[in-house]
């Protein structure tokens, strides 16, 4: 499967990825997003799997508006993509999609679960690095674990997990990530924006 062409991004997530967490931002959800946008964040998956569809539908019309300002794209996680046309999927998630669907993307965390991939755009392979947002799956990668897992696939990959720095950027994309994907530095921010510019700045060799 291949995602549609999209401004701020191209065809699929690339550059620094924002993930929501409202339990971590230090601000109402939507205005650490703004902020993010500012600082040239042009992709977001939504999160928050938690709430009830309805509250949750009407985050998603309210950040969609917030990334219509600079074309960018909201994805979410899960099968639903509540009004849209993009999701993210865990590993084994086998859940019917929505045929609105257009882009996916998935979680993987080990060579195992990349052997399985179908029909997807691109996957995020985490945890690179040491993180308490996501708990359970292992220890960190390392950049030379991240490498080893690029290479196995054809898949566009992100990485995710304990990037707070642009320097752990430059090593990601050194190891051959076609970007980052970021939750808890961005959501614990204290200006969401200038941090974001400072990654993606890494990101994109600048």
């Amino acid at each position: 499967m291949t995602g549609p062409d999209r401004s701020g991004g191209g065809g699929v997530p690339a550059g620094v990825v924002v993930l929501t967490d409202r339990r971590q931002a230090l601000r109402p959800l939507v205005d650490v997003v703004r902020d993010a946008v500012t600082g040239g964040a042009r992709w977001v998956v939504l999160r928050e799997r938690d709430l009830p569809r309805d509250v949750r539908l009407q985050l998603a019309d309210e950040l969609r508006t917030v990334l219509a300002t600079v074309g960018g794209t909201l994805v979410v996680a899960g099968p639903d993509p509540l009004g849209g046309d993009a999701v993210h999927l865990p590993a084994a998630d086998s859940e019917p999609m929505s045929p609105e669907v257009r882009l996916v993307g998935r979680s993987c965390h080990n060579a195992d679960e990349l052997s399985q991939l179908s029909g997807v755009d691109y996957v995020t392979l985490s945890p690179v690095f040491p993180t308490g947002s996501k708990p359970g799956y292992g220890p960190a990668l390392g950049t030379d674990g991240l490498a080893q897992l690029v290479r196995r696939t054809r898949t566009p990959v992100l990485a995710l997990g304990g990037i707070t720095t642009p320097e752990q950027v430059t090593a990601c994309r050194a190891a051959g990530a076609g970007g980052v994907a970021v939750m808890g530095a961005v959501m614990r921010a204290g200006d969401p924006a200038a941090l974001v510019g400072a990654l993606l700045a890494a990101a994109v060799g600048r």
